[in-house]
């Protein structure tokens, strides 16, 4: 590590800055962290209090994203390399926003333009690999693969009404074609190992595998893959250059604006004094970034430098500290209306609106949250936890002065919803409402020079998400030239004997196991390829099997054994990664639960309920996600025996699943149960 590096990281987890309201009152600093748009910026201090607690320090957190997560493996660049690099960074930003809002070209002229653009800044951005991590370095193998890479899109993009009238068909594909398009493919896996990981590219190396043991041709396959529409300039690159990349600059933009710490210091002021405070700031703070952010990794370094050293000081377990981070933030993912920007991709696949998806995502994502709030406070109670003084906490009355920071949130849903103009033209308004809401506060106000680094951040964000797309793209090619969706589909459907749970479960697996390591967008794209037709054949609705794939896809993150946000969570906390999964993984089990809920019945997504049926449901939910969390904590008022949580689970999953016989059992054996634990402890005060 450089010794500019070294000094950045000096002091992130500091105990000895004073407090503003308590004198020598020992405070907890926030770290510089990775936002949505994958920059390294520094936010504003915040006023919580915190102990002379075990954690971990920023290089903690480095070493162990470095060993599992290929986002954090960048190269370093300083001084006039540094400003080189972010300006062709900018640019292209500035190309992406005028591109989408203006452009009239052929999709193949404007998506190569897009990937060739995204190879240079992905080899100016990723080593090789950790070890080739060196200030200003680039070495020649890396520039020869760039410019290959790059060469390769270009042509295609400069070439395109030649090509367009020359392959018709994969029989007039001749070898120079042939071997630009390998070049292409082969360059693009190889940026892909070093920012996104192998997982993805396992499952592409197989299904290339089959598509050639089927007996496709290689004109055939090169064809599909790199010059139709099937194959990385199908769908999810489309997307991406369309809507996903404007919405990540929109994020690098918000970010600047000091709406993450807004949204901390709002989550203290509500709920940092309740029981075990500290854990419900993680958990209503999450919730509130993740309408912006892309990534429970980010959340969970962001956020998690804050709250996990408050949840130790209060009392809370590290393994549940370093959990409850990482499940709420993992639960940003789903909280709308960003949804990890899949939500965009949704709509593609679906063909509904962008408002339509955004609004069905509500209810599961206010249900995934409920059930982790209310298993840190049943957590609280059981340990006689209490919270931080309100004399600690920032005055709501101040915050509301700062409530101008939501304008561009306010702006963004208004616009998607309204359907008043197109996606990209409502975040690039919203974009312009960040710069001018920022100019209210003289400490986050987005200067010519913080409007440069915004764009230049935007772009590194980008870069993997495209990157992942793109080989996305390359699975859905594979799946479309040899007909494995059709396979697949018969495949599961007789394994299943056509029963629909085991289709969800066998489903479920499949979503969990090629989610590992994979970045939100890009797992939604994998699971909307090969999982969820094989719902939609097994006779669930097409949107309530899309979020079900979704939803499985993104807690990934925190299921061992590849569980990236529990091992940030864990970095921070001090604490045993798979512990920290395990324990991630309990608290999230309404992510668990809420997909086979709406697989069965689309109500709880709004598909076909009216006014009255939508009540009922959010009623009866929340009340069904109480008893799921009772019995995964196994304490209220006292402490549970298995049988007492075997009934509350019944009981909540009951209420949990639409319809009025099951809605009134369910509320029967929780109001029951309720009296009769709350008798217990009576006695036992009485005893």
């Amino acid at each position: 590590m450089s010794e500019r590096k070294k000094k950045k990281t000096e002091g992130l987890f500091s105990d000895e800055v004073v407090d503003k309201n308590v004198q020598e009152q020992p405070h907890y600093e926030k770290p510089h962290v990775k936002g949505f748009d994958g920059a390294s910026y520094e936010p504003e201090e915040d006023q919580a209090a915190a102990a002379d607690v075990d954690v971990g320090t920023m290089e903690d957190v480095e070493a162990i994203m470095r060993k599992y997560d290929r986002e954090s493996n960048t190269r370093i660049w300083e001084g006039r390399q540094k400003w080189v690099v972010d300006t062709l960074m900018a640019i292209f930003s500035a190309y992406c926003i005028y591109s989408t809002l203006t452009t009239r070209a052929a999709i193949e002229v404007r998506l190569t333009a897009f990937m060739g653009c995204i190879i240079i800044l992905g080899f100016l951005t990723y080593p090789a690999s950790k070890k080739h991590v060196k200030v200003n370095s680039l070495p020649w193998y890396d520039i020869v693969l760039m410019l290959l890479g790059a060469a390769a899109f270009f042509f295609y993009c400069f070439s395109y009404d030649d090509i367009s009238r020359t392959l018709t068909s994969p029989i007039r594909m001749t070898m120079t074609y042939n071997i630009i398009g390998i070049v292409g493919l082969l360059v693009l896996a190889e940026l892909c190992r070093r920012c996104v990981g192998l997982p993805i590219l396992c499952v592409a190396g197989a299904l290339l595998i089959y598509t050639f043991a089927s007996g496709q041709s290689l004109n055939a396959v090169i064809h599909s893959l790199f010059y139709s529409t099937q194959g990385v300039l199908s769908t999810p690159v489309n997307v991406c250059a369309k809507f996903i990349v404007v919405f990540i600059i929109f994020g690098a933009f918000l970010e600047r604006t000091g709406i993450a710490n807004f949204f901390i210091d709002l989550a203290n002021s509500v709920a940092g004094s309740a029981s075990g405070g500290p854990a419900k700031v993680a958990v209503v703070a999450s919730a509130l970034e993740g309408m912006v952010s892309g990534s429970s990794v980010a959340n969970t370094v962001g956020s998690g430098s804050i709250t996990i050293p408050l949840m130790k000081k209060t009392g809370y377990r590290a393994e549940f500290a370093g959990a409850v981070e990482a499940a709420a933030s993992t639960g940003g993912q789903i909280m709308p209306p960003i949804m990890g920007a899949a939500a965009f991709l949704m709509t593609e696949y679906v063909g509904e609106p962008y408002s339509e998806i955004a609004m069905r995502a509500i209810l599961p994502a206010v249900l995934y949250f409920l059930g982790i709030f209310i298993a840190v406070h049943l957590e609280a109670k059981k340990s006689g936890l209490k919270g931080i003084p309100r004399s600690e906490l920032p005055k709501f009355t101040e915050l509301v002065k700062k409530v101008y920071l939501l304008a561009p949130l306010i702006v963004l849903i208004y616009l998607v919803t309204s359907n008043s103009n197109t996606i990209q033209v409502s975040a690039s308004i919203a974009i312009i409402v960040a710069v001018v809401a920022s100019l209210f506060d003289k400490e986050n106000r987005i200067t010519p020079k913080r409007f440069f680094e915004a764009l230049a951040a935007g772009a590194r964000g980008t870069i993997t998400v495209a990157v992942a797309c793109g080989v996305a793209g390359i699975i859905a090619g594979c799946i479309t030239v040899t007909g494995l969706g059709s396979t697949l589909i018969s495949a599961v459907i007789n394994l299943s004997g056509g029963h629909l749970m085991i289709g969800l479960v066998l489903t479920m697996i499949c979503c969990i196991i090629l989610g590992m390591g994979v970045p939100t967008t890009a797992n939604y794209c994998i699971m909307a390829t090969t999982c969820a037709p094989i719902l939609v054949e097994l006779g669930v609705d097409l949107v309530a099997a899309h979020f079900f794939v979704f939803y499985f896809g993104i807690v990934a993150d925190i299921t061992p054994p590849v569980a990236l946000a529990a091992y940030a969570g864990s970095a921070i906390a001090k604490s045993n990664p798979m512990k920290t999964g395990v324990q991630a993984t309990k608290l999230a089990i309404g992510a668990f639960i809420v997909p086979y809920v709406f697989a069965y019945s689309p109500s709880m997504l709004f598909i076909g309920a009216t006014v009255g049926d939508i009540v009922l449901i959010c009623i009866t939910a929340v009340l069904g996600m109480f008893g799921v969390a009772v019995a995964m904590n196994g304490f209220l008022y006292v402490k549970l025996n298995p049988i007492f949580r075997i009934m509350f689970m019944a009981g909540g999953l009951l209420l949990l699943v639409p319809g009025i016989w099951t809605d009134i059992a369910g509320l029967v054996v929780l109001a029951g149960l309720t009296l009769i634990v709350r008798s217990m402890r009576g006695r036992a005060q009485k005893a």
